[in-house]
């Protein structure tokens, strides 16, 4: 980070010194990444000067990499043939990226930029729903015939590969444009040039439909390793690749989404720091207000055995203690759970085998709080054994609900539909803590009468 800001002031001063042969040359050998962030900290009046300095090549990726808020004003500070250039530079998926993030007017100038034919393929990636496949794919990708032979292949990727996505791998389709193997570079250099692409070409194809979920189609990337992943329609013709990077992207605003919805927040696309307060406040209160009614239920328990209360008063400095550890250890089962739902490890036929392992693991965990606060109730409170006993009873009881709760409604809410990461900490807690509360003052009840 301290070199970034050191390139950063650099920058600054050869840009205030008018040397701007030294800061092309500076930047030229920069990654995009590190480029891009580089924008974020110039001042606004030198973001054009700089962009403007860089090689095309670089631009057109440095562009991708930039935060919205910088590519609009670039965008805006840009003439119509620089415009051009850029957008001609980007990959279709990225283009279309740009777009969503886009407000109107920004959107207007940019198809306005654009050839008629690259707006036409744009709009039917729009038109694909937004969690699907068709919508982060891109049509970029080098199409090959079986017919072919090594060398013809090479020379169609060295026509056409400076405008693909990737050139590595390569698909093999019919002349009706159906899917009917792949092959690779490596495959292909190894083969010799006088070899036919139908022989050496893999016929056992995974492949998804557009209309796949994207999240999906980033697991099977994931889980295979692929650099790309072909996209067929209902007839099986090639339409377009995902590749690896578009799956980051996924599996980034998924675990996003995910960390929000466990933390009783709705989900957010926006960058914490870009995100105003009211919309920040309008994502929270909703879940604040479900949390706080759902949590009145624990008040009218509290009122319904006041009498319990007032009999032994030592019983209330405990209720604290025994609704944290029940809500923590129904977070723990339901972290646990929901991670192994998103990475395909647990499904419904196996919430009898999830079950009885927390239960086993919330007998050892229960009876190892009890036996601690038993000692401690004793020797450092001093109350009665009998408190001490109604205590680690209910502690225990409360562990093995809070492991049951956190185990199984993570499960069920997948299993009609429901995002499983609604059910956790917050959610379990608020639950949890009716339960152990009625476990609690039955428990004082029956030990009271005796």
């Amino acid at each position: 980070m301290s070199d970034e800001l050191t390139i950063t002031e650099e920058i600054k001063e050869l840009i205030a010194s008018r040397e701007f042969a030294a800061l092309r040359k500076l930047v030229e050998d920069l990654e995009p990444a590190d480029v891009a962030q580089i924008f974020t900290e110039c001042e606004e009046e030198d973001i054009p000067i700089l962009f403007r300095l860089l090689p095309k090549d670089l631009a057109a990726e440095c562009f991708v990499e930039m935060e919205p808020d910088v590519q609009k004003f670039l965008i805006e500070a840009l003439s119509d043939k620089e415009l051009t250039e850029v957008v001609s530079d980007l990959f279709l998926d990225d283009t279309v990226d740009l777009i969503e993030e886009m407000p109107a007017n920004v959107v207007k100038r940019i198809l306005d930029n654009t050839s008629p034919e690259t707006r036409t393929l744009i709009n039917q990636l729009l038109n694909y729903p937004k969690d699907s496949a068709g919508s982060i794919m891109t049509t970029e990708l080098v199409e090959l015939r079986a017919r072919m032979t090594v060398s013809d292949a090479f020379e169609r990727i060295r026509a056409t590969g400076l405008d693909k996505e990737t050139v590595y791998t390569c698909y093999v389709t019919d002349d009706s444009r159906k899917l009917i193997g792949l092959t690779t570079v490596r495959d292909m250099i190894i083969a010799g040039n006088d070899a036919a692409v139908g022989d050496i070409m893999m016929t056992s194809i995974i492949s998804v439909d557009t209309m796949t979920d994207k999240e999906e189609v980033a697991k099977l990337l994931a889980k295979y390793d692929f650099l790309a992943l072909p996209v067929v329609d209902n007839e099986n013709r090639l339409v377009g690749i995902v590749t690896f990077d578009d799956a980051m992207d996924v599996i980034k605003e998924e675990d996003t989404e995910d960390i929000e919805i466990m933390a009783a927040i709705s989900p957010s696309d926006k960058p914490y720091l870009r995100t105003g307060v009211f919309e920040t406040w309008r994502k929270r209160i909703p879940w604040l207000l479900l949390l706080m009614v759902s949590a009145t239920f624990t008040s009218q328990i509290l009122l319904r055995f006041e009498n319990a209360l007032a009999a032994q008063a030592a019983l209330v400095a405990y209720i604290p203690m025994l609704m944290d550890t029940g809500g923590n250890a129904g977070g723990q089962a339901s972290v646990t759970i929901i991670r192994g739902l998103s990475l395909g490890e647990i499904a419904m036929k196996d919430i009898f085998r999830v079950l009885w392992k927390e239960v086993r693991v919330a007998f050892f965990c229960g009876v190892s709080l009890a036996a601690v606060n038993f000692v401690k109730m004793i020797t450092i409170d001093r109350v009665s054994a009998v408190i001490a006993l109604v205590v680690c009873i209910t502690l225990a009881a409360t562990v093995l609900l809070a492991k049951v709760v956190g185990c199984t409604l993570p499960i069920l809410a997948k299993r009609v539909g429901f995002d499983p990461a609604v059910m956790a900490s917050p959610f379990i807690t608020t639950i949890v803590d009716a339960l152990a509360l009625l476990v609690y003052f039955r428990v004082a009840l029956a030990f009271i009468a005796m």
